[in-house]
């Protein structure tokens, strides 16, 4: 993408005026889309995006700026932006990049830029016409189908030289389902860090006829009461609860200016022992995977809670240079316009030690949460409010009507101790995050859990 000498010598003007550390990311990136509507093709995209940005470290101050010209001047002339911003102390200096190759962990079969877009959309079309055929009742489908071709390229001033190239795939449809004047929605959204191969084992049919049937119940339902109950929240994107209630309180940008709840609790008991919980960006083919993150760090499998006891947070290298812990590969970036941030890759709750169905059985009364939806939180004092998306009041045991209409809200310290059954039917679902960093691909997950006593919003 840019050759060696001349990232060398950019990466030295970089640091020409005493910054004490550089770098350089590029990317070339390629979002390949199909959206439908009613059975019929909305738009075709095609988009691709260049550019680099350069991030110089004086301490813990940074300076950042970035430029879509790639050239030997074009970078020049951004660093020479960085270093203008990082003082007026003139040095000298050489950096000798060193590449590093990295095994790929997530290859990919079938890139979607390389299918014809009519082949894609028929893919769209066949989930699609699954979903309207579902049930009478439907009245609107939609969908997209997104591949996105990701390739990088990251050099620093202690040598690295590292790329990378990942393909995503993903499908998301949603349904509306009509009774009286009045509609519901639903939508099944899967997707995997692979190519098209993906559709081999997820069948587009599948994905429409679940986004319908989330309608279909929606539709039928009535409102959920309020009150405080006890909660069984189901696996997959149920894990939403802990990657934003808790998660975000858990990364360095937040922990390492103390505007966390989990600041300065390394060690102590944070959670019902029940609870081990994991940030893993090397699991294959996963959603939110990746070899290396935008820093050039290798991901890793960091066990951030064990037994209920908080092990580690989850640390970019400013993160890294602010609380003197190690980096552990979770720097990451919408795209090169943004500074690099800690964030989550695939994040969940591992299996406990309790049957599914005794989580069930062991429920007098309160709410099973089988679809979450998204939410907000306040990393500072762990505030949550999660709208759920499909949920049945449970009675004596035994799941029974489905309900509408409800929230869950609470604060993250509260709910990890309250999490006082934990199931075994691990399993991950896939969403895109926004922070500082912009918007990028995480993976949430848990088994199937149930929480004491919680807020639950309702009518």
């Amino acid at each position: 993408m840019i050759a060696k000498h001349i990232l060398e010598e950019v990466l030295c003007r970089a640091i020409s005026t005493g910054a004490d550390f550089a770098e350089i990311y590029a990317e070339n990136t390629r979002n390949d889309s199909v959206f439908l509507t009613d059975g019929k093709i909305e738009r075709v995209g095609d988009n691709l995006l260049s550019g680099a940005g350069i991030r110089a470290f004086l301490g813990t101050e940074t300076v950042y700026a970035t430029t879509s010209d790639l050239s030997r001047e074009g970078l020049l002339k951004c660093a020479g932006a960085v270093a203008a911003a990082v003082g007026d102390l003139k040095k000298t200096g050489s950096v000798i990049l060193r590449e590093k190759l990295l095994p790929n962990l997530h290859p990919a079969r079938i890139i979607p830029s390389s299918v014809d877009a009519c082949e894609r959309a028929d893919l769209l079309r066949a989930g699609c016409a699954a979903a309207r055929e579902y049930d009478p009742s439907i009245s609107q489908v939609s969908g997209t189908l997104l591949g996105v071709d990701h390739t990088i390229l990251i050099a620093n001033t202690e040598g690295l030289l590292v790329g990378d190239r990942h393909i995503r795939t993903r499908m998301a449809i949603q349904a509306v389902a009509s009774k009286n004047g009045e509609n519901q929605s639903g939508s099944c959204s899967p997707g995997a860090g692979c190519g098209l191969e993906f559709f081999d084992t997820v069948a587009p049919t599948d994905i429409g006829r679940e986004a319908a049937r989330i309608a279909v119940v929606n539709l039928n339902a009535d409102y959920c009461p309020a009150g405080v109950m006890t909660v069984a929240i189901e696996n997959s994107f149920g894990g939403v609860i802990f990657h934003e209630a808790c998660g975000h309180s858990l990364e360095a940008a937040s922990v390492a200016i103390g505007a966390s709840q989990m600041a300065g609790k390394l060690g102590q008991q944070i959670a019902n022992p029940k609870v081990t919980a994991v940030d893993d960006g090397t699991i294959p083919g996963a959603w939110g995977s990746v070899n290396i993150d935008d820093e050039g760090t290798p991901t890793t499998r960091n066990v951030l809670i064990e037994n209920g006891v908080l092990k580690n947070y989850m640390i970019d290298r400013l993160g890294s240079r602010r609380m003197g812990m190690q980096m552990t590969g979770c720097g990451r970036r919408q795209n090169y316009l943004f500074e690099p941030t800690s964030r989550m890759t695939n994040t969940f709750i591992e299996n406990g030690p309790d049957k599914n169905e005794d989580i069930i059985a062991s429920m007098e009364s309160g709410l099973y949460c089988r679809n979450m939806g998204g939410g907000s939180v306040n990393p500072l004092t762990g505030a949550f409010n999660f709208a759920v998306t499909e949920g049945y009041l449970v009675r004596n045991g035994k799941i029974c009507e489905a309900v509408r209409g409800a929230s869950l809200v609470g604060t993250g310290s509260e709910i990890l101790m309250n999490i006082d059954m934990v199931g075994q039917n691990l399993e991950c679902g896939q969403g895109m995050c926004g922070a500082a960093s912009g918007s990028i691909p995480t993976n949430v997950g848990q088994p199937l859990i149930r929480v004491s006593t919680i807020t639950v919003g309702g009518r």
